[in-house]
């Protein structure tokens, strides 16, 4: 068959304005791309403020347990603290009797304490006995006596009453314990009551 001259200029147009509808569409998607719609900067605004709402919240939250922590923490030392410590004050009223007992077997006289004598020779075992006794459950409890005759002069534990020169001591020991002195748990309770070697 002859293809006749008109035909092939008129398929030759088509194909030319079908490859033109084509260049059109691909400029068109193009310049699409390259210019976002006004939808599409909204939506990306608002991811990038939904973003800093959820790093904002996260670090709310964050501190929020690490707050939490710490005061359950701190709440479950003072528990602690006030299981050792919440005998403190009745320990206080006890050292008073125990510095009676003391002081009561003290004024004893040892020569006094004879078979010869039994009512004040049990009277006396009883009150060293008692003594013994309390001291033990002093011990049992973490309280425990400060006894500090030759030992070096430590503010937190002792109190000094007086500073004397006395041969043959160091400076700044403690030559004499005028009152026993207590901790509870390693908390000084009550203070020894010393004298002091000076210079």
């Amino acid at each position: 068959l002859r293809t006749s001259p008109r035909l092939l200029c008129v398929a030759t147009q088509q194909k030319n304005t079908g490859q033109n509808l084509e260049e059109d569409h691909s400029q068109s998607q193009n310049e699409q791309k390259v210019e976002p719609s006004s939808a599409e900067k909204m939506l990306t605004e608002e991811k990038a403020k939904l973003e800093e709402q959820l790093k904002e919240v996260t670090d709310k939250y964050k501190r929020a347990l690490a707050d939490a922590e710490n005061v359950r923490q701190r709440s479950q030392k003072l528990v602690e603290e006030a299981k050792l410590y919440g005998i403190q004050s009745f320990c206080k009223d006890l050292l008073e009797v125990a510095d009676i007992l003391e002081k009561a077997t003290e004024s004893v006289p040892k020569e006094e304490i004879k078979d010869e004598n039994p009512h004040l020779k049990s009277l006396y075992e009883g009150l060293v006995m008692t003594e013994v006794q309390i001291q033990k459950v002093f011990k049992k409890h973490g309280l425990l006596r400060l006894n500090p005759v030759g030992a070096k002069f430590d503010p937190y534990e002792h109190e000094a009453l007086f500073h004397a020169p006395v041969e043959g001591k160091e400076p700044g020991t403690i030559a004499l314990v005028s009152k026993i002195g207590y901790k509870l748990h390693g908390r000084t309770l009550r203070p020894a009551l010393v004298g002091v070697v000076k210079d």
